[in-house]
């Protein structure tokens, strides 16, 4: 059964009972501020860091940072380099070229790098031991500062800020590169006198919090409230440049989310992230601008080649499998992570798209659904693999050929065995709203609770019984439907995006959906963000 269509599984729910249940998410914390951030000698290693990175600055050493090219290494090392420039010490950065280099410091980066005396990672580095080995041959001292996963061998280096150690007293878990780079930037501030104003940099962090899906709870939910009110007044050509083209003055979480994430990702993605740094490090307002529009055009592309590559994966899918594996020639290595997200929620499964490479073997990625921990049923089969790493929702990895029948009847074994409960209602969906709920009353409520993200999701519900009165087709290629709702004599407007459905005047259907402010015409009303029509 599918989990929506268990709707006898959530109860009534009234205004009073959405509030109860989204206090829950903060029992433990409650609401913090900027003042409740730990100080950064509680991350292990970083006084350490800290004294040999003013030790190379001050014997004027040649000094180098690695970063990443999602969103978090983007701006981990848009943030470094920002201060270096503003206490006027050079700093040389390289991003590593997803299809050239592969992921962070590799063996691949080693002979751009040999000449400098010392080395620091951001978002990336704590896998590195092959990298590490090499640099320590080569006399460059390393500083590796990540927020990943600890490997079972961690590599050399002089110092390892990442706060997954067990040995670190930090006191949250789930923190992103970006987050670890400020506080090494704060450390480095009170370290060298600098009297740089460290809080200016959190608009930036909030970027990638919110990119990096960490849970905005804790001190992750102080730094983008923080960040967003920095973003809405920053002078930062960038930021003023993304308002401008959004024709936005106040940005919030989703617009990061649904935004400018995706094109700041999007360089990474399709070409080279280093665009994305020069366009985060414009002086002016002209060359933002200017930037932003390569930008833009690589998520254009994005766009593009993801839908082609969703539209094949999609005509191949065995929809007997309990989790999809689905293989393709020549796809974009850049997108098979976005592609196994859209055709996992198309078949409420995990999903995993792999594409031939240039070198010969399958690469690719997986997303899970629902409750499925998609690491824990990979990593078993991880003797068939060249690489392999992720998370519980997210993989990534490669492998010969002729692996690939074996690890898919090792891999659908692997979650049987598991026995996930797939009748388990969606967390999300807080119980069944009557239209008569509705309104900016309860709309104010749950702004008080935001901004909504990973592990504060923003509140669903699920109505039965609805009419459809009106329904129009928008969008260029009708891809999306305007509703007109009544639920016992109310009626609400609704919006689904992105369907190829058909709905029928005097419909009688169950509704899931948020619900948002509309903006328009100088009017506000209130609007019903459709996400599925049972």
């Amino acid at each position: 059964m599918n989990l929506y269509r268990a709707s006898s599984l959530y109860t009534p729910i009234s205004p009073q009972n959405i509030e109860q249940q989204l206090s829950t998410r903060f029992k433990n914390e409650g609401f913090l501020s900027l003042t409740d951030l730990p100080n950064p000698s509680t991350f292990k290693d970083m006084d350490r860091a800290t004294e040999r990175i003013v030790q190379a600055i001050h014997q004027s050493e040649k000094i180098v940072l690695i970063g990443d090219y999602d969103v978090d290494g983007v701006i981990s090392t848009t943030l470094m380099k920002m201060f270096f420039n503003a206490i006027g010490v050079d700093l040389k950065w390289i991003i590593p070229n997803r299809f050239r280099d592969g992921y962070g410091l590799s063996t691949n980066l080693i002979p751009r790098i040999e000449t400098y005396d010392l080395a620091i990672t951001v978002d990336n580095g704590i896998a590195a031991v092959e990298a590490s080995k090499l640099c320590q041959e080569k006399n460059i001292e390393l500083i590796i500062t990540d927020h990943h996963l600890l490997p079972t061998v961690l590599p050399q280096a002089y110092a390892i800020i990442d706060q997954k150690q067990e040995d670190c007293s930090f006191p949250y878990a789930e923190v992103c590169g970006a987050q670890i780079a400020w506080y090494l930037i704060a450390s480095l501030n009170k370290a060298l006198k600098s009297q740089m104003d460290i809080k200016s940099y959190i608009g930036l962090v909030a970027i990638a919090i919110i990119a990096d899906m960490m849970p905005l709870q804790h001190i992750n939910r102080a730094m983008v409230l923080a960040g967003l009110q920095l973003l809405n007044r920053s002078t930062l050509p960038a930021i003023q440049a993304f308002r401008e083209k959004l024709d936005k003055e106040v940005l919030n979480a989703e617009d990061i989310g649904f935004q400018i994430a995706p094109v700041l990702n999007s360089a990474g993605r399709m070409d080279d992230a280093k665009w994305a740094v020069e366009f985060l490090l414009s002086s002016n307002i002209y060359d933002a601008q200017i930037r932003l529009k390569r930008l833009i055009d690589f998520n254009n592309a994005r766009k593009a080649t993801e839908q082609s590559i969703t539209d094949e994966a999609l005509a191949l899918v065995n929809p007997d499998d309990p989790v999809i594996v689905v293989v393709g020639e020549n796809w974009h290595e850049g997108v098979v992570g976005i592609v196994a997200a859209r055709v996992g929620k198309v078949y409420e499964k995990p999903t995993i798209i792999l594409t031939h490479s240039e070198q010969g073997d399958l690469k690719g990625s997986g997303r899970s659904f629902h409750v499925c921990n998609l690491f824990k049923i990979t990593d078993p089969c991880r003797s068939l693999f060249n690489k392999f790493g992720g998370h519980d929702s997210a993989i990534g990895l490669s492998l010969p050929k002729e692996n690939l029948e074996t690890f898919k009847k090792e891999l659908q074994q692997n979650y049987l065995a598991e026995n996930y409960n797939t009748m388990v209602v969606d967390p999300d969906i807080l119980g069944v709203l009557s239209f008569k709920h509705i309104d900016f009353n309860l709309i104010g409520m749950m702004k008080m609770y935001e901004p909504y993200g990973q592990a504060n999701p923003r509140p669903k519900f699920i109505t039965n019984n609805v009419i459809i009165e009106e329904v129009v087709n928008m969008g260029k290629e009708n891809e999306h439907r305007r509703f007109t709702f009544s639920h016992e004599g109310i009626i609400q407007q609704g919006v689904l995006f992105k369907t190829k459905e058909i709905f029928h005047i005097g419909q009688v259907v169950s509704v899931v959906y948020g619900i948002n402010e509309n903006h328009f015409n100088n009017r506000v009303t209130l609007q019903l963000m459709v996400e599925k029509i049972l």
